[in-house]
């Protein structure tokens, strides 16, 4: 099955300490992991921090060409791992929560200026429209995309959803993750191959997550 359930350290919010792309899954220095799971992703998986934080997934955001992070933090990396890194400016810090990327596009918190948006276009190389999902600004929170498909928050607006699917480029469902969370991002990592999502996790929403990422 290409959707696994897991914790971090009995900690069943994965997506706040994790990022993946279909290049790399970047994980904290000091969870314990279990390959079996982690195959799924059929990408290296990389032990990181960002300024001594765990709190990957918060403070990342990225697709395969790029990550992004903020400038008053520092993404730490393993010295022979070739990852571009770009440091964007200002007061927010949580990239992780205000970007919701894949490798065709992304939708952006409405807070973010028109400078960054465009350094945030020019790093990733892709087409960035601000947006909001459910109403909330942190649209990388309660969403998670893929280059195949998005399962977003369900109170997702349908003008919401349409601009999720004519930016990112893939087909959008609605769900939950971790019994019933609503805040996506916070519960699953994923990428084109497979997905990891947190072991509170039900048997229906693991198969709305494979389905809506098509990773069946």
């Amino acid at each position: 099955m290409p959707v696994r359930r897991m914790d971090f350290n009995r900690i069943p919010f994965i997506g706040a300490y994790s990022l993946c792309t279909d290049k790399l899954c970047l994980i904290p220095e000091h969870v314990h992991l279990r390959p079996d799971n982690t195959h799924v992703l059929g990408v290296p998986v990389i032990r990181a921090s960002v300024s001594d934080s765990p709190l990957l997934g918060i403070l990342l955001a990225g697709n395969s060409q790029c990550l992004l992070c903020s400038d008053l933090f520092e993404v730490q990396l393993p010295s022979d791992l070739d990852v571009d890194v770009e440091y964007l400016p200002g007061k927010h810090t949580a990239l992780g929560n205000l970007v919701l990327a894949n490798d065709k596009g992304a939708i952006v918190s409405p807070e973010l200026s028109s400078s960054v948006v465009r350094m945030i276009a020019d790093g990733l190389g892709v087409e960035v429209e601000r947006g909001t999902i459910a109403g909330h600004s942190t649209v990388g929170a309660v969403a998670v995309v893929t280059n195949r498909g998005a399962l977003l928050h369900p109170d997702v607006s349908e003008s919401e959803a349409k601009l999720v699917e004519e930016i990112l480029k893939v087909p959008v469902d609605v769900g939950t993750a971790c019994g019933g969370v609503s805040f996506l991002g916070l519960c699953v990592i994923a990428n084109s191959n497979g997905a990891l999502t947190g072991s509170t996790t039900t048997g229906p929403e693991l198969g709305r997550i494979e389905s809506s990422l098509d990773l069946v």
